[in-house]
């Protein structure tokens, strides 16, 4: 029978989840930024070329995705002892 050790630690820690709140406002913000540019009337509009929508916008989103990925994968701060070698000791 395996016992579960209590002290087990999530893999995740505050700081990794506050990136990822970050990562997604980003991503949210940049598809707003693309957002719009209908017509109520079917003409053509002119507007759906801005930069905002055609640059900004998407880099925004994209820094968004780049930042979620850091945030899973930024280390956490544990503190490990340091692991001496053999050759260490014999000097």
């Amino acid at each position: 029978m395996t016992q579960i050790k209590p002290s087990a630690s999530l893999p995740l820690k505050k700081i990794n989840f506050i990136i990822m709140a970050v990562a997604i406002v980003m991503i949210v913000v940049g598809f707003a930024l693309m957002a719009g540019g209908a017509t109520d009337d079917g003409s053509f509009n002119p507007e759906i070329f801005s930069t905002r929508r055609i640059v900004v916008g998407p880099a925004i989103a994209f820094l968004g995705f780049v930042v979620m990925g850091a945030g899973i994968m930024w280390p956490s701060r544990k503190q490990q002892p340091e692991a001496t070698s053999d050759s260490e000791e014999s000097k």
